[in-house]
């Protein structure tokens, strides 16, 4: 018998009803500090407030831009960087231990660096996304072009197809599940650094507006901006999974 969509979905997020509800019990009756955790129905209201003033739509067009510009440099560039890692070996002899030093750095130790090279605005929060992201992309897409079936390089090969079409018709396809994979990887990240960023270094978006109002202490505002960033990027990972899984068709 099968089970019906909506039910399993259902389901599957019941566990998020059941930590609102012990959010509201726990604020409302004092478990915690209300003042330190405000229950969700202040903190809707908070929300609705932000919207009607248009602080919330300003500050997420501002983070939403910065994050939408870093992410697609770091899949440009990262997709090109690791397939051409692994097709072209003194590229990946070249790189391949630079990538290997980067990767486990705390990117978010990068933010001073690109406040100090490009300042307060825009551009130091898509070049800190961008250097952030771009290496798991890459290494998705280094790992997906490897895996490539020899016997189809090599068919294609003795066909008489150049080196490029090869990349192109071949490598590239090959290695398109693991860079999906890794621009997934890539789009949690960039909220992190998103919001660390401008937690620190700017004077709008979605992570200034958490810290403005935190050192304010008006936290049920706070939250409520919070919440939205917690929305935002699940909404995105779910439509995310929905665009690879029309990129993917073909291999069903």
């Amino acid at each position: 018998m099968t089970k019906n969509p909506l039910v399993q979905g259902a389901v599957r997020y019941l566990p998020l009803l059941f930590l609102a509800l012990v959010w509201e019990a726990a604020s409302r009756f004092e478990l915690v500090s209300s003042s330190a955790l405000p229950s969700l129905t202040k903190i809707a209201a908070a929300w609705w407030d932000l919207a009607k003033s248009g602080d919330l739509l300003d500050n997420g067009a501002s983070s939403l831009w910065r994050l939408g510009a870093g992410l697609a440099i770091a899949v440009v560039v990262g997709a090109a960087l690791g397939i051409g890692m692994a097709w072209w070996r003194p590229l990946d002899m070249a790189l391949g231990p630079l990538v290997e030093m980067f990767y486990p750095l705390p990117k978010s130790a990068l933010i001073p660096v690109t406040a100090l090279w490009l300042g307060f605005g825009d551009g130091s929060k898509i070049l800190l996304i961008a250097m952030g992201c771009v290496l798991p992309v890459a290494i998705g897409a280094y790992n997906g072009a490897r895996s490539s079936d020899k016997a189809l390089v090599w068919s294609a090969r003795s066909l008489g197809a150049s080196r490029l079409r090869v990349l192109r018709d071949v490598v590239a396809p090959s290695a398109l599940p693991e860079t999906l994979s890794g621009i997934r990887t890539a789009l949690a990240i960039s909220f992190v650094l998103l919001v660390a960023s401008e937690l620190i270094v700017a004077r709008s978006g979605l992570g200034y507006l958490i810290g403005f109002l935190g050192s304010n202490g008006t936290y049920d505002s706070m939250f409520a901006v919070v919440l939205t960033v917690a929305g935002m990027g699940f909404v995105a990972d779910r439509l995310y999974l929905l665009v690879m899984r029309r990129a993917l068709a073909w291999r069903e």
